[in-house]
């Protein structure tokens, strides 16, 4: 069986870590991917990252170069309750 791959791009800074970023993580694990995990560490890497894609949050997912969205999508996209 091929290996699923899935990027996940999250807020892991001194001063905080996401807790939605760290869920993302788990579920996607869970459900067999490989997840290449970019960690934003700055408060700059973020807004640069949220301005580069035209988002408003992270964490977000990408399944197969697809943005799959933040948490509450990724939840949805997985099937989960």
């Amino acid at each position: 069986m091929e290996s699923r791959q899935a990027q996940l791009h999250r807020m892991v800074t001194p001063e905080h870590i996401c807790p939605f970023g760290i869920k993302s993580l788990e579920l996607l694990e869970r459900a067999g991917y490989q997840v290449d995990d970019h960690q934003l560490t700055t408060r700059s890497e973020v807004d640069a990252f949220m301005d580069e894609e035209g988002v408003q949050t992270t964490p977000q997912t990408y399944i197969d170069g697809e943005r799959i969205g933040g948490y509450d999508e990724l939840v949805v996209f997985l099937g989960e309750k």
